[in-house]
Order: structure tokens, then sequence, then C-alpha cells
């Protein structure tokens, strides 16, 4: 870390403008910065992470998945890793204090220390999508130049990130449920805040859906016509898509653990009654779209929603 500051200063969070009111809440930012600067605001996301880490109840597969992906980003980011010459990262540039667990009776209390937890899950996971966004765009250009090798192993360096999310997303919910929607879910809404909260108005979560949405245009045959021709490089699209889908379908059960049958604080007035409602109507889009790419697809969504389309 000493050495990563050496070669760049910090860049301080708080002077840079949020993009929007989640930027601000979460205490990220999501800016260009030099390579040196992104190694070092990334090591110290990982770094906060990997503290709290220590102590959240975190199950063994969801551990190993976000370290996982922690190491891949420091990979990427400090220039130890393939394809490591990508454009630097948007990262977030105001990761927020680590509270400790408290020891017998002095401290921060477990409230403070499962909020900061909220935070913290939430700024690994901003990591994550802003690296997976870099890695997707990068085996995308690498297969427009016909860089078969480069393109797969950066296929492979996004679906670590992405197989990463979800257990991000735990990591920050690994606080109590009543604690949660006591004290944390109104902060998130008005009138704590000017708009409700969303996961779409981050910057890194828009540069990750636009670059698989690239991926797609430049790869667009269906599975079986891609493994006909490179049966490597079918399957290693196919583990990023269902990667991507998994982490729709961890969001569902994550989010009725937390907030059962209550609305989103972001739904629109025009949405489903239910949470869990619109984030299965989402998985279940992604999965139609998918359905054709992998080779376990969900052909049962699907023919629905083809059907809805011609109904």
């Amino acid at each position: 870390m000493a050495e990563l500051a050496a070669l760049a200063p910090a860049v301080a969070g708080e002077d840079v403008p949020a993009e929007s009111t989640s930027q601000s809440y979460f205490r990220v930012r999501e800016v260009e910065l030099s390579d040196q600067q992104a190694a070092l605001h990334g090591a110290l996301v990982v770094h906060r992470g990997l503290d709290d880490l220590c102590e959240a109840p975190l199950s063994g597969a969801d551990l190993a998945q976000e370290v996982a992906g922690m190491r891949q980003a420091v990979l990427d980011l400090t220039g130890a890793a393939p394809g490591a010459d990508a454009e630097p990262a948007p990262l977030a540039a105001e990761p927020a204090p680590l509270a400790a667990v408290p020891e017998s009776g002095s401290g921060p209390s477990l409230e403070s220390v499962w909020s900061a937890r909220w935070l913290i899950g939430h700024q690994v996971h901003v990591l994550f999508n802003v690296c997976a966004a870099v890695a997707v765009a990068d085996a995308t250009g690498r297969l427009r130049d016909g860089d078969i090798d480069a393109a797969l192993g950066r296929l492979a360096d996004a679906t670590a990130y992405v197989r990463g999310f979800p257990a991000a997303m735990n990591h920050a919910s690994t606080i109590p449920a009543d604690h949660y929607m006591a004290e944390i879910r109104r902060t998130m809404a008005p009138p704590a805040t000017d708009i409700p909260l969303s996961g779409r108005q981050h910057r890194g979560y828009k540069l990750f859906r636009a670059a698989m949405k690239d991926l797609l245009t430049a790869l667009p045959d269906s599975y079986d016509q891609l493994a006909a021709r490179s049966p490597e490089l079918a399957e290693a699209r196919g583990a990023l898509l269902e990667a991507d889908i998994v982490d729709a379908e961890r969001h569902i059960t994550l989010a009725y653990s937390m907030v059962h049958l209550r609305r989103s604080i972001a739904q629109r007035p025009e949405g489903p009654d239910k949470a869990v409602a619109e984030l299965r109507l989402m998985r279940h889009r992604r999965a139609a779209q998918y359905a054709p790419l992998i080779r376990f697809g969900d052909h049962y969504i699907a023919d629905a929603v083809a059907g809805l389309r011609h109904s």
C-alpha cells in the first residue's frame, strides 16, 4: 500500500462531486484515474473489505468468490495480470472508514459496525462492477481484433468479478434484518435522501451493462453455432452469462431475506407490488435473452417471453 501511495497521491473523494445520490450515500466516486491512482484506491477498497471479512459471518462459498474477485482486481489494477493494459477503471475514490468489531464493552457499537459493513460491502461491489466493465470491454475489443486467446483470458477475468457480485452484496447484508429495516432502509429514501437509492444510479453498473450489450453485439451467435467453430469461446461466454443470471437470481433471495414481501424503495408506481416480484421479472428477462447463448438456457422462460411479445 505504501509503495502505491508513493507512486501517486490519493484522490480526496469528498472533493469530487457526486454524480448521483447513491454515490453520495455509499461514499464512492466513479471517476477516471491514472493507473497508479486506480491501483491505490482499488487496493484501499480491497483492504477495508478484507478487514471486515475477518468478522463478517459470510458463507465459505461467498467468501471464496469475493476474495477471488478482490485478487483479480488487485492483479488487474497493479498491472500484474494478463490484459492489464486495458484503460484504467473508474474506482471508488472515497472508501468508507472501517468500524472494528468491539471487544468486550469497548470500542464501536455493533450497530456502527453493521452500518459500516453496509457501506464497505457496497464499495467492493462497485469496484467489481467497474473492473468487470473494463474486462468485458477489453474482451470485446480483442475479439474484434481476432485475438481469441486474449479474449478468453479477459472473459475469465470478467467472470471472476461477476461471480463476486452476489458475494459482495451478501457481505454488505451480513447484518440483522431488523437493523436494516429500522436503521438503514429509511436512510436511503426521502426525506433522508433526495430520491430513493437504486443500483442503476451507479456509473459502474451502467458501464457494465453497456459492455455486456456490446459483447453480445460482437458475438451474437447461438451456443451451438459458436461451439461448432470455437468450443472454448462458447464455454467462456457461457460462463460469464451464467454468472450474470445467477447474480440476478441471488438478488431475489437476498431481497426476500431482508425485506420479505415489501415494496422496493426504488420501485416505480406502475411496477409489481413486491420487490421480489420486480427482481424476478428482471431475472426472467435476462434469462430469456441469454437462453440461446448458453448450453443449458432457460427455454421455458424464453418461450413464454416470446409468446407475450407476439400475443
